[in-house]
């Protein structure tokens, strides 16, 4: 991951309109906002800021007054799971989300205007992970990456990789290529050469009340320290901190239930 953050150009100020694909941005959807920041802000030492509210009460996470991620808030009537969503660029999101569903896919949420930030849509792929897609006016995305506190990498957990990576890459153009040996299941999906996120098929060890879905990872200092503190502030350890390739990882929830990763780039 930290190499594909790398050759993807991500690490640093990220000020300009991302190619289509491209993941821009990532927003999480509570019940309980202020609870939520009180973490977020804890944890990874993030202050926030209104945004818009088109689809209720919303806020921009930032970090060093630099935007890097979005929480808004679910209606009292809605039992959604509580979970991360990465948004991927569009540079026309109406085209995008009928291409979505020409493909297999579902389209939940607009398209529809945020404002003078730009316009969105929230869907989901064919086996049902919830994805967003953004195109730029005002605000092009999260603003700065590869320092503690800032996404890093966005990974689909679905039950297998073939048809749900033909299903993004007939609609974002992307590339595939397989990593590891042929009975790890996992693809990194290209841009311009570039790695840019990826699909682990994991079959049956899906959690049965997630299924397939987006996961998170976001920069540390050090994991062992930030799942210390995720349990302190009211969050629970999935996994225990392991290294990878990539760095060292751990896998936590927050107090809501949003799952999330932490890595520790390696030094």
């Amino acid at each position: 991951m930290t190499e594909a953050r790398a050759s993807a150009g991500l690490n640093g100020d990220t000020h300009t309109r991302r190619t289509q694909g491209t993941p821009c941005w990532v927003s999480l959807m509570v019940h309980g906002m202020a609870t939520t920041q009180e973490f977020y802000g804890e944890l990874f030492g993030w202050e926030f800021q209104p945004g818009p509210h088109q689809l209720g009460p919303y806020v921009r996470a930032l970090l060093d007054g630099q935007e890097v991620a979005g929480i808004g808030q679910l209606p009292a009537d809605r039992h959604l799971p509580i979970a991360w969503t990465p948004y991927l660029a569009s540079d026309d999101v109406d085209q995008t989300a009928e291409t979505v569903r020409m493909c297999g896919g579902t389209v939940g949420v607009g398209p529809l205007e945020a404002e003078e930030a730009g316009r969105l849509a929230i869907g989901s792929d064919p086996s049902g992970a919830v994805f967003g897609i953004w195109q730029a006016a005002a605000h092009l995305g999260t603003s700065i990456t590869g320092v503690p506190g800032t996404p890093a990498w966005n990974e689909l957990l679905t039950f297998e990789t073939e048809s749900v990576a033909k299903f993004y890459g007939a609609v974002f153009g992307y590339e595939e290529r397989p990593v590891g040996p042929a009975d790890f299941d996992y693809v990194t999906l290209h841009l311009d050469g570039h790695p840019v996120a990826g699909i682990h098929g994991v079959g049956t060890a899906l959690p049965r009340d997630r299924g397939p879905h987006w996961m998170t990872y976001f920069e540390v200092a050090e994991t062992d320290e930030a799942l210390r503190r995720i349990i302190d502030l009211g969050g629970h350890p999935l996994t225990p901190p392991h290294d990878s390739p990539y760095g060292r990882v751990a896998t936590a929830s927050d107090p809501e239930g949003a799952m999330f990763s932490v890595i520790q780039s390696p030094r």
